[in-house]
C-alpha cells in the first residue's frame, strides 16, 4: 500500500530543513548573481519557480511514454521551452529587469535544482504530488534570493525595491552606502554565513566528516 501523500510536509520542508540551496547546495549560481536587489531577486526566484513547477507537471504527465535512454534530453527540452517562454515575457512586459538578469534567465535551464526535481521526484510521482515538490522546492529556492538580495540592496544602497530606506549620508542622512555589498563576494559570504546559522540550530544538517583525523600518538600511550 502506498504512503499517503502529506501536502503540508512536501511544501514546507524545503523552506528550511530540506532547503535546496543551504542544504543541497543547488542553484547558487543565481543566487550570487541576480541578488544585487530586491527587484531581480524576486523576477529569478518567480521565473524558476514557474519553470520547476510546469516542467515537472508536465514531466510528470509523460513519465510512463519517456524512453529511458533519453529521458534527460526530454527533460532539458521541456525545461528549456519553458525558460525561453519566462524570457520572452519578461523582455515583453519587464525589459529593465530583464537586461539586468542578462543571460541567468536562460541559464534556468541547466539549474540543477531544476533538472534535480524533475529527475528525483516528477519523473516517479503523479502530477499533482510532483507540483507540489516542485513549488515547495521553488519557494524554498525564492527564500534565500530575496533574503539575501534584501540586505544586498538594503546595505549596498539603503533602498528596498528602489525605495530608499536607509537615508544617504550625501543628501544630510547617517547612512553610507557600503559598496562591497553589490559586489558578489558579499553573496558569497553572505549565503555562507546562512548556511551555517540554518546548520548550527539544524545540526541534522551537518555532513559527517569524510576522513576520522589519526588519534594523538601522546593519548595512545
Amino acid at each position: 500500500m502506498a504512503a499517503r501523500f502529506d501536502i503540508w510536509s512536501t511544501l514546507t520542508e524545503p523552506l528550511v530543513r530540506q532547503n535546496p540551496v543551504t542544504l543541497q547546495i543547488l542553484g547558487i549560481c543565481s543566487a550570487l548573481a541576480v541578488t544585487t536587489s530586491l527587484a531581480t531577486a524576486l523576477t529569478m526566484s518567480v521565473s524558476l519557480t514557474v519553470v520547476l513547477t510546469l516542467s515537472a507537471i508536465l514531466i510528470s504527465l509523460i513519465r510512463r511514454h519517456i524512453p529511458e535512454t533519453i529521458r534527460l534530453i526530454v527533460q532539458i527540452v521541456i525545461v528549456a521551452s519553458l525558460v525561453i517562454v519566462i524570457d520572452q515575457v519578461l523582455q515583453a512586459y519587464f525589459a529593465g529587469i530583464s537586461r539586468a538578469l542578462s543571460i541567468y534567465v536562460g541559464l534556468i535551464t541547466t539549474n540543477c535544482l531544476v533538472l534535480g526535481r524533475t529527475e528525483a521526484y516528477a519523473r516517479h510521482n503523479a502530477p499533482f504530488p510532483a507540483a507540489v515538490d516542485a513549488f515547495g522546492n521553488g519557494l524554498g529556492y525564492s527564500l534565500i534570493l530575496l533574503f539575501i538580495g534584501g540586505l544586498r540592496e538594503l546595505f549596498g544602497r539603503g533602498q528596498l525595491f528602489g525605495w530608499q530606506v536607509l537615508p544617504p549620508a550625501d543628501a544630510g542622512g547617517w547612512f553610507t552606502p557600503l559598496g562591497l555589498m553589490l559586489l558578489a563576494p558579499s553573496a558569497f559570504f553572505l549565503l555562507g554565513g546562512l548556511v551555517w546559522a540554518i546548520r548550527s540550530f539544524q545540526p541534522a544538517q551537518v555532513e559527517a566528516p569524510e576522513h576520522t583525523p589519526p588519534a594523538d600518538a601522546r593519548s595512545v600511550e
